[in-house]
């Protein structure tokens, strides 16, 4: 995650196979760098904007914007990227163990 990125764990254990809820608080201007998860990811975005695109490189200019309200579902093993307009507070329910794996160039 972005350096300066708060993490709060709402229910169960990411580090565990489960259901878990956590949320992120994300700075304007971080960058998630592309990357995936192995099992599905449920995005509600609480405050701010953020810019989701899929692909192995990041592009400001391409992807869907989403403000306080917005959902999204990042699916199995796609390559996707987050780049954070505005502070951010998203929330994130998952099946465990969360796993991140960051695209190298």
């Amino acid at each position: 995650m972005p350096p300066g990125t708060k993490i709060a764990v709402l229910e169960g254990d990411p580090k565990a196979a489960g259901m878990f809820t956590i949320r992120l608080g994300l700075k304007a201007g971080s960058i998630v760098e592309p990357h995936t998860h192995p099992r599905p990811e449920r995005v509600t975005v609480l405050s701010g904007k953020v810019l989701v695109g899929f692909g192995d490189a990041v592009d400001d200019t391409k992807g869907t914007t989403f403000t306080a309200g917005g959902f999204y579902v990042n699916p199995p093993n796609e390559v996707h990227y987050v780049v954070i307009k505005e502070d951010a507070v998203m929330q994130l329910t998952c099946e465990g163990p969360w796993e991140i794996k960051y695209i190298q160039d």
